[in-house]
């Protein structure tokens, strides 16, 4: 059975974005980079919400042009070359997506995660996050925290309904700032 993993980047103090939605804080160095990259080898689809979806859609179809960050000129290509699926009630599709999941989110997931192929990556977002979460679907969290305090914005884990018991994997500090820590889902209580 393939794995869900989610990849997601936040505050200290539990962000995922600022007060006003802002996303300008991550700060991709090599190493953080590097590990971002070993995450993409692992998988063969990727797995958006529809605001990270928005977002991803107007920057990586033609990054290149517009940055040589060696970051995005690393991961572009990879990110136009995968399939990607995208959760969403009222989102119908666009050129660059491979599929809309936007109902039956057990059973559609369920059945993705039984298909032949690599595991998938959810990068970002908190809702689709959250239901998969509460679902017992995702299998591993990959929480890169970055030094910055918000205040306020959108919280990684929003009232979750039940205990999450984690399983940490490993944990290390990646270009001297961003501790990232790697959890693997033990059991629900």
């Amino acid at each position: 059975m393939r794995k869900i993993i989610y990849w997601v980047h936040t505050s200290v103090d539990g962000f995922i974005d600022g007060p006003n939605g802002e996303f300008d804080w991550p700060t991709m160095g090599p190493e953080l980079s590097a590990y971002s990259e070993g995450l993409d080898k692992r998988v063969d689809t990727l797995l958006f919400g529809r605001p990270v979806w928005q977002m991803m859609v107007g920057f990586w179809p033609t990054a290149e042009q517009l940055t040589d960050d060696p970051h995005v000129t690393a991961f572009a290509p990879f990110w136009r070359a995968t399939p990607k699926i995208v959760f969403s009630r009222t989102f119908q599709g666009d050129a660059w997506t491979s599929r809309v999941i936007s109902d039956n989110l057990r059973d559609e997931v369920t059945a993705l995660k039984a298909e032949a192929g690599a595991d998938l990556l959810l990068t970002g977002g908190a809702t689709v996050a959250a239901a998969l979460t509460e679902l017992g679907l995702i299998d591993e969290y990959h929480v890169a925290v970055h030094p910055v305090v918000l205040g306020g914005g959108r919280r990684l884990f929003a009232a979750p309904d039940r205990r999450l018991n984690l399983r940490t994997v490993g944990s290390q500090l990646l270009d001297g700032q961003v501790a990232v820590t790697h959890y693997e889902v033990r059991s629900q209580a």
